[in-house]
């Protein structure tokens, strides 16, 4: 009785969340291979929250999920109703996996109201982890922002959403999550302005890749295939495609 009184206080709380707004937090869950419980795990944990699964098509096979929330006590009650109605993948389906929570940088983010529209009808991300040296947040930020003027100047249509890995991972590690209708949007942004050719498109650019050497750890390129049956979305969410996430074409109105 607790547990089915928890979905409905979860399931209730899913209305108040901004679908045109970046979720303030990820919790993202990755997983070596592609064996992972389908998105039905959340629905019978009556989930307040929308889950992307995704699996990579570049970099070591895995999976990732990722929980978006609008607090600590989402992740908490989402945390409590997983565990209430016993959703464990099967012993031999169980990977070890790596756990991040990451908060929301809106002014790191690139054209962010557009990034967040795109969310629904995106089949793909293109998703960059940077890990900078401790105490180089201030430097970071102003590579950033050099970035962000690079790509004005030839009107890169690539925006993403930033965010800031706050556990799960060593200081210094950001994530930029960038959504893509379609890989043929990569095809104009090489046309435009090949990502190679970021660093000497223009005198800032390469100011900005001076610093970039001095305070980055690493760079990681990831591309990433959205799973619909790995995933967990409401309806409203779900609506702009719903072919794609429910499996059925969109009824004539």
């Amino acid at each position: 009785m607790k547990a089915i009184l928890l979905a409905c206080v979860l399931t209730c709380a899913a209305a108040a969340q901004q679908a045109a707004e970046a979720p303030p937090i990820l919790q993202i869950v990755r997983k070596p291979g592609t064996r992972i419980p389908p998105g039905r795990r959340y629905a019978s944990a009556g989930a307040a929250v929308n889950v992307l699964g995704m699996s990579a098509i570049t970099g070591d096979e895995e999976t990732w999920l990722v929980e978006c929330h609008q607090s600590f006590d989402s992740i908490e009650l989402l945390d409590r109703a997983l565990a209430a109605f016993g959703q464990q993948a099967p012993a031999e389906d169980v990977a070890p996996a790596r756990t991040l929570i990451a908060f929301y940088r809106p002014g790191w983010s690139y054209r962010a109201e557009q990034a967040v529209r795109m969310l629904p009808r995106s089949h793909y991300f293109h998703v960059t982890i940077y890990r900078i040296h401790s105490g180089e947040e201030a430097d970071f930020g102003e590579l950033i922002k050099a970035r962000r003027l690079n790509l004005d100047s030839v009107n890169l249509d690539r925006p993403d959403l930033a965010y800031q890995v706050v556990s799960g991972a060593v200081s210094g590690t950001y994530i930029f999550i960038a959504p893509l209708t379609s890989l043929r949007t990569m095809d104009d942004a090489v046309a435009t302005l090949p990502y190679y050719a970021e660093s000497v498109a223009n005198p800032r650019a390469k100011e900005a890749e001076k610093i970039s050497q001095r305070l980055e750890v690493s760079r990681e390129h990831l591309l990433l295939r959205v799973e619909p049956r790995f995933s967990f979305v409401s309806d409203d969410f779900a609506e702009a495609e719903p072919e794609f996430w429910r499996g059925k074409p969109a009824e004539s109105r």
